[in-house]
This record gives C-alpha cells, structure tokens and sequence, in this order.
C-alpha cells in the first residue's frame, strides 16, 4: 500500500476476548465491517486501543492475519514489543499475513534515554520487511516520550514513512510540519481532541479510537474540512469533545468497549475488573450514550448528504 491510502480516517480496533485473554477473531472481523461501512480508510490492528499487552504474540499475529486476509480495508499491523526481537518477529509475521503498514512503537514499560530509542527505531527499520510503509507512533502517555530531536532524525533519515503522533502536542504538530518542508512523510493524528484542527493545517488524517465506534461522526467532520464547511465541522467537533469527555473519565479503551456494546457490537470482557465507583460511571455513562449516540449519527449523516448534494 501507498502511505497516501492512509489519508482520511482510519480507527484501531480493539481486540474483543473472552476468558483467558484469546481473541475473538469473529467479532474482531464484525467490528472490522462496521468501521469500513461506516468509511474509514484503513483499521489498525494490534494497537494500543486494541490492548497488545495482554495478548500473546502467536495471537496477535493470529489477528492481524484475519483482519489482513478479510481484506476490506488496509490493516496497519501494531508490532510494538519491549524487545527489537519481538518487534521484528511481529513485523515479519504481520506482512506475511498481507499487513499494508507496520506501526512501531518504542519500547515500553522501562525507561530509557533518546539515543537509545533512536537506535532501537532504526534497528527496527534496518530489519524489517521491505517495501511496507513504516509509522513511528509517539504515545507517552503509555511509553517513552519521542521528543522532537530524536523524531526530527529518525523522519530525516527516510526509513519511515510517517508518524502517529499521540503525544496531544500541538507544539509538536508545528514542529512536524516545518521538518515536512524538507522531507516528505505522512502525518496522522493519533489524540482526537486536535484531529480537527490539525487537519485542517495541514495534517494528513487521523488513527480516531473514537472512530471505531462513531465512524459516523468522524468521517462526517473529515467531509466537512475537506469542503470547507468549517461552521459544520465546528459542530461535530464539539459532538466528539462530548464524548471524549466521558472517555477520559475511564482507563482505556474502557469507554470505547462499554460505546460498542451499547451499539450492538462485541467489545469482548472488561479486562479487569471494575472498582464500585467505576461500574456507577459506567450505568451513567450507558444511558448517556443511549440518548446521546442516535443524535450525533443523525447529525454527522445530514452533514455527509448534504455535501454529497452540493457536489451533485
């Protein structure tokens, strides 16, 4: 695939299991159509919505190739791992099992220093597969921090063909783009709250968990940009901030499971289990979405039909 088939919305999976932490590889694909009907661009799998962590690593190549050989949209592979063993394992397997793109992280849970992440990152392209488009993911929220030296490097060397920035940065995203002057690669956003406005800058699209659950609403806010309806954009931006609102008030992707049930869709088990607190929450927060949800789809909708009218 063409780091350009990447452009719009794209949503990471979550992975649905039952006990003993198996994917449900049925439901994986359920969800899979109803992203790629609601139109996403292209689905991660093995991400961080998608809890990696908990998997091991015979089943998430197990789930990367269901979701790759089911072939409705481009599957960027997730081959985070703590070691460059692991990670490269993963990327071998994955484009193996027909991944269009390999999503790489840097190593996670022990700390270390930027001339060591450098050094893993490029390892990591020296070593995998040829001809995959490969995206640095920056999310230090769950692992080091790519401050913006080491991405400046690691984008200027030509290895990568663009990033998932979840750091929430905009300082960053400028940062990107002036180095994008200089060499090309792909931006997409991985923190929803600055896909608008990073989009309409100049970013080239999205990774949206939310989308996963409300491709509705994103794509509808994606046809907005791209026509120039900022006062609709506007407004559906505002719809996605309410729900992310709700979000951050779980551990992820809690929020994100409890929305797909709520819409008929298998998110699998919690994977672990729920203080008193958090369960009251969660009641609130399903008969929220129940009121909430068939309004924004609605909504995002009428914004879709009536571009697709002025363009008629």
């Amino acid at each position: 695939m063409s780091p350009a088939d990447l452009y719009g919305v794209n949503t990471p999976l979550v992975t649905p299991h039952g006990a003993g932490f198996r994917p449900d590889l049925g439901a994986l694909i359920e969800l899979l159509d109803f992203a790629a009907e609601g139109g996403v661009r292209g689905v991660c799998v093995g991400g961080t919505t998608g809890e990696f962590v908990h998997f091991s690593l015979e089943d998430r190549c197990r789930a990367i190739e269901a979701a790759a050989r089911h072939n409705r949209v481009p599957v960027i592979a997730g081959v985070g791992h703590t070691t460059l063993e692991g990670a490269l394992n993963l990327a071998v397997a994955a484009v193996g099992a027909g991944a269009g793109a390999l999503l790489i992280m840097p190593p996670y849970f022990f700390r270390y220093s930027q001339e060591d992440l450098y050094e893993f990152l490029l390892r990591f392209a020296d070593g995998a597969p040829p001809g995959v488009p490969l995206l640095l993911y920056n999310i230090p929220a769950f692992t080091n921090d790519l401050a913006g030296d080491t991405l400046d490097e690691l984008l200027s060397s030509g290895r990568f063909a663009g990033i998932k920035d979840s750091s929430g940065s905009w300082d960053l995203f400028v940062r990107l783009q002036a180095l994008r002057a200089h060499h090309p690669f792909v931006v997409l956003m991985g923190d929803d709250k600055l896909y608008a406005k990073a989009r309409t800058h100049g970013a080239d699209g999205v990774v949206s968990g939310c989308a996963g659950v409300l491709p509705e609403l994103l794509v509808g806010m994606e046809n907005s940009i791209l026509a120039g309806d900022a006062r609709r954009a506007q407004a559906l931006d505002r719809r996605l901030s309410e729900f992310l609102a709700w979000l951050e008030r779980f551990p992820a992707p809690l929020g994100i499971k409890l929305a797909l049930a709520e819409r008929g869709l298998p998110a699998g088990l919690e994977s672990a289990p729920l203080g008193s607190t958090t369960r009251r929450l969660a009641d609130q927060f399903r008969g929220w979405f129940r009121e909430w949800c068939p309004v924004v789809v609605k909504e995002a909708a009428e914004a879709v039909l009536e571009l697709d009218e002025r363009r008629a």
